[in-house]
C-alpha cells in the first residue's frame, strides 16, 4: 500500500471566473512578499498550520469588493499504522449552521481493505448510526457524512452547531504476505508489517518529572496514566521508576519483574510521591539509562529483552546541568545505540524542539502531551504504541548495485500493529531481481525473510492508476528524504547544516512541497507592485518561538487619505501606560476626544494572538494567553500573557520570553538567561 505525504502541495483560488493557482517558494523570499502585499492591504493571503493530530489550515484572504472566491486547498498526507490501523483525522468546527456540509472520504487501497469504521466526536451513537454512511469491499472504501441543517442544530430551536470536535475515519489493510513491495518509475516503496509474530518481553525504564510545575492537573493525569500503565504490563516484563525534581530518586534502583506484588507496590508509590523543587532532567535520565545498562551488564536473563526509556517533563532543564548540548552529549554517550529514549513533552512550556532531537539521537521520537482533559489518555495512547516489541535491531537490506538515495532502513525496535515505510531510487526497473531481505532479532531467535515483487500484481495495479501510482510512491520517497533532512539539520552546526537544509530545499521546490524551508504563493493575485499573496506554514521546529497553535489576528480597519488629496496633518499622540488586570484588552485614542476604546480579547488558555507585525524592520511578537487558575465552576476564566515570541525571518533573529526566563534562538537550544543575568549579545553577519 502507499500512503501520501502530509504536505499542503498546491492552493487554487477561483476568483470571478479565474483560478489562480499556487506555487512554492523559499520561505525568505516568500514571506518578504506577503508582508509587503498583506500590508498595504491590495490582495493577500495567509495560511498558517497547527493542530493536534492533523493540519489545521487558518486561511486569511483580502478579496477586492463585490468578489467572491473560493480557497481550494489540497495536501498531501502520511498516513502512520499504530495500533493496529490508519486514522485519518479531520477537525470539524465550523462554529455556525452550513446550508452544504459534507465529508466525504474515498479510500483505495492495492493490499484490498481489512476493516473500515469511522467516529464522530460530537455525534451520540444513534446520530452517529443515522448520519455516518461508510463502505468497503475489496480495495475501496467510502465514508460519507452529509448532514441538513436541522441535524447539525444543537437544539430543535438552536441556531448554534453540535458539529464541534473530530471526525475520524480508521481503517487497516490485508495482510496475506508479510510485506509489501511497490516498483514504478525507477523508484520503489516497501511497507513492512509481519504479522503473527511473539511478542518481546521488555525491560522499561519511566523517567517522570516531579518539579513543581507539574503540580494540578498535570501530576494527577500523570499518576492516573501510571497506574493504569503498570497494570497492563505482563508478567515477563522488567521496570522501574525514577522520579526527578531539584533530586533524582527511585523506586527501587534496578530492575524488577512486573509481579502481582511488585505492580501493587510500584502503583502504591506512585499515588504518594509528592513534587519538589526544580527540574533536574539531566540527573533523572543519566539514573534512568544506568538502571538499564546494569541489567544488560549483570543480568544476562534479561539481555534478549527489548530495553525502552520513556521520559515525560513539562519544563525545561533548570537544575544541576542545564546546558541543553551537554544534555545531548551526556544522554548519547550513556545509551550509546543500544536501546530507544522516547521524550514525552508535556504542557506549552517545554522545548519541544530540544526532547526531539535527544530521541532523534537515540533511535525515539518525542511526542507533545497538550494539556486537556484527556491527558491521561494521550500518554496511554503513546505507551500503548511501544507496549509490545515483536522485533529489534531490524535492517531492511536491497541490492545495493541497483538502488540509491534510499531513506532509513535500520529501526532500533519494531512494535505490534506499527509498519516500517522505507522508499529508494532504482536503476534496474527489471520486477523480477528487484527484493528486499530483513533481518533481525524476535524473541528468542533469529528473523530472517525475503520480500520480491508481485509482477502480476504490479502490472495490474499500473493499468489501474497508471501515473497517479507512479507519482504517489516517488513522491513519498521525496517526502521520506526530506523529512529526514530536516531531521538532520536540527543536530548539525555551521556549513555542515546549511548544506543539508539547502538539499532539503531544494528538494522541497522541486517536488512542491510547503516545508519549513518553503512557502506558497498563488500566481496571478498580484497587486500594483506585482506583490504575491502568500500560504505560509511556519516550521515545527521553531515551535517554542512561533507558538504554533490556534492563531487570532485582530485586525482594526485604519482610514487612509485618497491618493487625490494631500494627507492631513497627522496628530501625535501622547505616549499612555496601560496595566492590564484580567483578560487581554487593547486601549485605542480616538483622536481630538477624550474617549478611549477598550476592546477585550475574551479567549481561551493557549490561544496565541499576533501582536505587532512591522514590516520594514521583518519583526513580528506573538502572545500565547494563560489561565488564572482562581475563580469558581462556570466563571470566566481570567486570562493573562504566559508567553511572547520575537521572530525576524530575515535575519534568523527569534526570542522567547516568558515570566521565569528569556530564551534566545530557542529552537536550536539557544542560551536561557534569568531576569536576573546581565548579559551582551552580538549577531554577527
Amino acid at each position: 500500500m502507499w500512503k501520501s505525504p502530509r504536505r499542503p502541495s498546491s492552493a487554487t483560488l477561483p476568483s470571478d471566473g479565474s483560478a489562480f493557482i499556487g506555487d512554492i517558494k523559499d520561505k525568505v523570499t516568500a514571506w518578504k512578499q506577503y508582508r509587503k502585499a498583506a500590508i498595504s492591504g491590495e490582495n493577500a493571503g495567509l495560511v498558517r498550520a497547527s493542530g493536534r493530530t492533523m493540519e489545521q489550515f487558518t486561511i486569511h484572504l483580502t478579496i477586492g469588493p463585490r468578489s467572491k472566491a473560493t480557497f481550494r486547498l489540497t495536501y498531501e498526507e502520511v498516513l502512520k499504522r499504530r495500533l493496529m490501523q490508519y486514522d485519518i483525522v479531520i477537525k470539524v468546527k465550523p462554529k455556525q449552521l452550513v446550508h452544504h456540509f459534507e465529508i466525504d472520504v474515498d479510500i483505495f487501497e492495492p493490499q484490498g481493505i481489512s476493516k473500515l469504521d469511522a467516529h464522530a466526536s460530537f455525534l451520540s451513537n444513534d446520530l452517529a448510526s443515522q448520519l455516518v454512511k461508510k463502505s468497503f469491499s475489496g480495495k475501496q472504501g467510502r465514508v460519507l457524512f452529509r448532514p441538513t441543517v436541522s441535524q447539525q442544530q444543537s437544539c430543535p430551536t438552536c441556531s448554534t452547531s453540535l458539529l464541534n470536535g473530530d471526525f475520524k475515519v480508521t481503517y487497516d489493510v490485508n495482510r496475506d504476505q508479510l510485506c509489501d513491495l511497490l516498483v514504478a518509475n525507477n523508484h520503489f516503496a516497501h511497507f513492512f508489517a509481519p504479522q503473527n509474530l511473539t511478542n518481546m518481553n521488555k525491560n522499561v525504564v519511566f523517567v517522570i518529572d516531579i518539579s513543581t510545575s507539574m503540580e494540578g492537573q498535570k501530576v494527577k493525569q500523570t499518576k492516573e496514566a501510571l497506574l493504569k500503565i503498570l497494570g497492563d504490563m505482563r508478567p515477563g516484563d522488567y521496570f522501574d521508576l525514577v522520579l526527578f525534581g531539584s533530586e533524582v530518586q527511585s523506586w527501587k534502583g534496578s530492575l524488577v519483574q512486573a509481579s502481582p506484588a511488585n505492580l501493587r507496590a510500584a502503583q502504591d508509590f506512585v499515588k504518594h510521591f509528592f513534587l519538589a523543587g526544580a527540574t533536574n532532567l539531566n540527573g533523572g535520565l543519566l539514573r534512568g539509562i544506568e538502571i538499564l545498562n546494569q541489567a544488560q551488564k549483570n543480568l544476562p536473563e534479561l539481555s534478549n529483552h527489548a530495553s525502552v526509556l520513556i521520559m515525560l517533563t513539562d519544563g525545561e532543564p533548570t537544575e544541576g546541568v542545564t546546558d541543553r548540548s551537554q544534555i545531548l552529549k551526556n544522554v548519547r554517550n550513556a545509551i550509546r545505540g543500544k536501546f530507544p529514549l522516547y521524550n514525552l513533552g508535556f504542557g506549552d512550556n517545554v522545548d519541544f524542539n530540544f526532547l526531539d532531537v535527544m530521541s532523534m539521537e537515540n533511535n525515539g521520537r518525542a511526542q507533545r502531551i497538550y494539556e486537556d482533559h484527556d491527558a491521561a489518555q494521550q500518554l496511554q495512547g503513546f505507551y500503548d504504541q511501544v507496549a509490545n516489541p515483536l522485533l529489534v535491531d531490524v535492517e531492511l537490506l536491497y541490492p545495493q548495485d541497483t538502488i540509491s538515495d534510499l531513506t532509513q532502513h535500520r529501526h532500533k525496535q519494531y512494535y505490534e500493529g506499527s509498519e516500517i515505510m522505507v522508499a529508494g531510487r532504482i536503476a534496474d526497473h527489471k520486477l523480477s531481481s528487484f527484493k528486499a531481505d530483513v533481518l533481525a532479532h524476535g524473541e528468542g531467535q533469529e528473523f530472517k525473510m525475503t520480500c520480491l515483487v508481485d509482477e502480476e500484481k504490479m502490472k495490474n495495479l499500473l493499468r489501474e492508476r497508471g501515473h497517479m501510482l507512479e507519482n504517489h510512491i516517488e513522491r513519498l520517497w521525496a517526502y521520506l528524504t526530506i523529512q529526514e533532512l530536516l531531521a538532520k539539520r536540527m543536530k548539525l552546526e555551521g556549513k555542515e547544516k546549511a548544506d543539508v537544509a539547502a538539499k532539503a530545499l531544494q528538494m522541497s521546490l522541486a517536488y512542491q512541497f510547503v516545508t519549513p524551508l518553503t512557502s506558497m504563493t498563488i500566481r496571478g493575485m498580484a497587486d500594483e507592485d506585482g506583490l504575491e499573496p502568500v500560504i505560509d506554514k511556519p516550521p515545527e521546529d521553531s515551535l517554542p518561538l512561533e507558538m504554533v497553535g490556534h492563531r487570532k489576528t485582530f485586525k482594526l480597519p485604519a482610514s487612509q487619505p485618497s491618493p487625490t488629496r494631500s494627507s492631513p496633518d497627522i496628530q501625535q499622540l501622547p505616549n499612555q501606560v496601560t496595566g492590564v488586570d484580567t483578560d487581554p484588552h487593547f486601549l485605542i485614542h480616538v483622536p481630538q476626544k477624550e474617549d478611549t476604546l477598550c476592546f477585550n480579547i475574551n479567549e481561551e488558555p493557549g490561544v496565541i494572538l499576533s501582536l505587532v507585525q512591522d514590516p520594514d524592520t521583518g519583526f513580528s511578537v506573538n502572545g500565547q494567553l494563560i489561565g488564572n487558575r482562581a475563580g469558581s465552576p462556570g466563571q470566566h476564566q481570567g486570562t493573562y500573557f504566559g508567553r511572547l515570541g520575537i521572530v525576524n525571518p530575515t535575519t534568523g533573529f527569534q526570542l522567547e520570553v516568558t515570566p521565569h526566563n528569556i530564551t534566545l534562538n530557542p529552537g536550536s537550544g539557544g542560551p536561557v538567561f534569568s531576569w536576573r543575568d546581565q548579559a551582551s549579545l552580538r549577531q554577527h553577519e
